[in-house]
């Protein structure tokens, strides 16, 4: 079983950039599929962005394509989400997620239920 630690939140002005860690103990990162996910007060848990076991696959939401990009150091067991040119509406406590699955086109890697363990989460505010 993995366990996983979300670091690099905090608050910045729209417009800024931080980048968010998660590290992995317990098991190889490299065994897993991660994912980002993140939750705003009283809103559903929502997809970010989704990276392949060795890196070479990515997947975005819509709502950061082009802004935000996942990646991963399977030697540190870390991945990481660069969040550049930051708005107001990405303000949410962000999750990172491993699962055992398989990342197939078609692979629900968009839902938190296609998950198996979770980090316990690192707020992003962004001041307008």
């Amino acid at each position: 079983q993995v366990q996983l630690v979300e670091s690099g939140g905090g608050l910045v002005q729209a417009g800024g950039s931080l980048r968010l860690a998660c590290a992995a103990s317990g098991r190889p990162v490299s065994s897993y599929v991660m994912g980002w996910f993140r939750q705003a007060p009283g809103k559903e848990r929502d997809f970010v962005a989704a990276i392949s076991r060795s890196g070479g696959n990515t997947y975005y939401a819509d709502s950061v394509k082009g802004r935000f990009t996942i990646s991963r150091d399977n030697a540190k067991n870390t991945v990481y989400l660069q969040m550049n040119s930051l708005k107001p509406e990405d303000t949410a406590v962000h999750y990172c997620a491993a699962s055992v699955r398989g990342l197939y086109s078609g692979s629900n890697y968009y839902l938190h239920s296609w998950y198996d363990f979770w980090g316990q989460g690192t707020q992003v505010t962004v001041s307008s």
